[in-house]
């Protein structure tokens, strides 16, 4: 007889919850355990159970719910209590502008024709995507500015490592000065290659494209080889300055620097230069090589 009521009680319990999946949630809201009424385990189970029949969790919050911004006490930058109107508003460092004047080289060179001094340097001012950038090479010859060449260029970041930069460029030297307007990329290629590139048009038709690419391989945290090379190529002949049409330069070579910090660094190193084509006949018609291989000893630094 036990055993019997035992049952019964599981028989109940199964066909109370049958009914309570099937049944919708709203007419058992207020029903309680003696209000259900008897169904049959069949009827339970031919009463699919749908998304419509059951109350999902949401909706409004409740009336005493704590405000997600009370926290605050009704204080905002510019209201409240403590407003300061006087302090500007917090920027990130996105909308804040910065700069930076770098030389990647200044250096002596010890050459057979001749020693004299180097300078390759770029200083920038902007922000994060948009900047006004100067780039500046040049050589010294007994304290005279022998040949250099200065760019202005605006700089848009286009992807996290690549800028485009256009802009204008003059160069001056022994011949006569030759204005450009150019159009290039700057920025950091797969493998950590530092890369620029710039396409230039002239006065009468000239053209230039020069691409150089540099790399460190880090021997320890300060000493570093640095790896470099740059190529020169002219659409146009240019006797004025001795300037043949195509390949006109190639220069590379290897520095070996010691970081005392990031922003000072002594170096030493050979440079390897080579001129080709009618640039090459005009460098043996001045009484020069047109291949030459230089010892150079500088400093690397930015502030």
């Amino acid at each position: 007889m036990s055993m019997y009521k035992e049952l019964s009680v599981l028989a109940a319990a199964i066909v109370i919850s049958s009914y309570s999946l099937s049944a919708p949630a709203e007419s058992m809201a207020g029903m309680s355990h003696d209000d259900m009424p008897a169904s049959s385990a069949a009827d339970a189970e031919s009463a699919p159970m749908t998304m419509g029949t059951m109350r999902m969790q949401g909706g409004k919050a409740p009336a005493e719910a704590r405000d997600p911004h009370s926290y605050a006490n009704g204080m905002t930058l510019d209201s409240g209590a403590y407003v300061l109107p006087a302090v500007p508003r917090l920027r990130l460092a996105d909308e804040h502008n910065f700069w930076a004047v770098a030389f990647n080289r200044f250096e002596a060179v010890r050459a057979d024709d001749g020693d004299y001094g180097l300078y390759d340097a770029q200083a920038w001012f902007g922000g994060s995507y948009d900047r006004a950038v100067i780039k500046a090479e040049g050589e010294v010859v007994a304290g005279t500015l022998e040949e250099s060449q200065t760019e202005l260029l605006y700089s848009h970041a286009v992807t996290a490592y690549w800028n485009v930069q256009a802009g204008v460029r003059h160069d001056s030297g022994s011949g006569p000065d030759r204005n450009w307007l150019g159009v290039g990329i700057q920025g950091l290629a797969p493998y950590w290659f530092e890369v620029d590139a710039t396409l230039y048009a002239g006065e009468q038709g000239r053209s230039l494209l020069q691409i150089e690419a540099e790399y460190e391989l880090l021997l320890t945290q300060r000493w570093i080889v640095q790896p470099r090379a740059e190529m020169t190529l002219y659409g146009k002949s240019d006797s004025d300055n001795g300037i043949g049409r195509g390949l006109s330069a190639i220069d590379a070579g290897v520095r070996l620097r010691y970081e005392f910090s990031r922003r000072f660094a002594p170096y030493v190193g050979v440079e390897w230069q080579g001129r080709f084509g009618d640039t090459a006949d005009a460098v043996r018609a001045g009484g020069d090589s047109p291949r030459a291989a230089d010892w150079v000893a500088g400093l690397r630094f930015w502030f």
